[in-house]
């Protein structure tokens, strides 16, 4: 193991450089030797924190362990370009869940681009590419009429048209971040694009094609957190929802009206508020959730039951501890993370509003 660099994950009233490290440390010591990160050792790893972990290794330049976590995914990757929905403590040959959802296949464009951006390494991105652009294809298999993403496909092959307003959220982003991808390469995906447009297109004008989940708060920031609402939409999106979900000095709600609030939940909002230039906010959600480190390992736990003062479930899980990092290195101006959640080299302008 390699000594983190922690100066840009140092942020008062939530890490110091010791604390940042003991964090980075604590989802090293959840990562199998063949790269895979599950949730932690004994419980299952999905694809979607998988990547999530492995982002957050390479903000403490943790480089080498976050490339064995996409090189597990390019190795077990399935033949119709996707992966199963859960394995095992991350044993590629002990599934435990085997619909393939959408967003979870999507997201490794938004880990590889990452990587790339935090390491300049070309022979990388070419070998990760053949994995992305076919998961980008499977993904875009069940991309419905609307410009929604249904959500998954059953072991027996059969879609589910169905659409989450979260998962096609996180869709949007990886689609931006595999066209950049493609650009870097010289390889231009013009397809990609018209999905990607009709995707904006759909969550910021559609709602009514997307299933009704607006109790959750992933479905309140994740239009944002995604890119596809931006400016004053953004805005607007925010103050609607934040006294119904932001449960001050505690971190926010995952499901309203529970008395819950989660890690995972909270670090993605402070991570949206930072994309939208509002700094402060995120720093206030990100200090307020302190309470759930864990200091002997680093690591965090997943939600508190505020009306009972408890910890539940009792998981120190390696994807709420990435999502920290992440929201952290965003604010400290680690520069691909702000290029990946900031927009910037994401390309612009794919949806003309001109769509039915």
């Amino acid at each position: 193991m390699t000594t983190p660099r922690t100066e840009h994950l140092v942020l008062p009233g939530v890490l110091t450089a010791e604390e940042a490290a003991a964090t980075v440390a604590g989802i090293l010591a959840g990562q199998r030797e063949d790269g895979a990160i599950p949730w932690f050792r004994g419980h299952h790893l999905d694809p979607w924190d998988h990547v999530e972990a492995a982002m957050a290794l390479d903000t403490a330049g943790e480089h080498a362990a976050a490339e064995r976590a996409y090189t597990w995914l390019a190795t077990h990757q399935n033949d119709d370009g996707s992966w199963y929905a859960a394995y095992a403590d991350g044993a590629h040959d002990d599934v435990t869940d085997t619909g393939r959802e959408t967003n979870f296949v999507a997201y490794i464009a938004v880990g590889v681009w990452h990587h790339y951006l935090s390491t300049g390494d070309d022979t990388f991105l070419d070998r990760m590419w053949p994995s992305v652009y076919a998961a980008i294809e499977f993904v875009l298999q069940l991309q419905q009429p609307g410009g929604q993403i249904g959500w998954r496909r059953d072991e027996d092959g059969t879609a589910t048209p169905d659409a989450l307003l979260t998962g096609s959220s996180s869709i949007h982003h990886a689609l931006r971040c595999a066209l950049a991808i493609a650009e870097q390469r010289e390889e231009p995906q013009p397809d990609w694009e018209l999905a990607a447009g009709a995707l904006r297109h759909a969550i910021r004008r559609h709602p009514e094609r997307f299933l009704d989940k607006d109790r959750y708060s992933m479905d309140w920031y994740y239009p944002v957190l995604g890119g596809a609402l931006t400016g004053a939409e953004a805005k607007s999106r925010m103050e609607e929802g934040w006294e119904r979900f932001v449960v001050p000095g505690l971190g926010v709600r995952c499901v309203v009206p529970n008395p819950w609030v989660t890690g995972g939940e909270s670090a993605e909002l402070a991570l949206a508020l930072w994309a939208m230039g509002e700094s402060d906010r995120a720093l206030d959600i990100l200090q307020s959730i302190q309470h759930l480190r864990d200091a002997e390992s680093g690591l965090y736990w997943t939600g508190y039951v505020f009306e009972d003062e408890a910890v539940w479930p009792r998981e120190l899980t390696t994807w709420t501890a990435g999502s920290l990092l992440l929201a952290v290195a965003a604010l400290g101006g680690h520069e691909a993370t702000c290029a990946v959640f900031g927009g910037d080299r994401l390309p612009a302008g794919l949806d003309p509003d001109c769509c039915g």
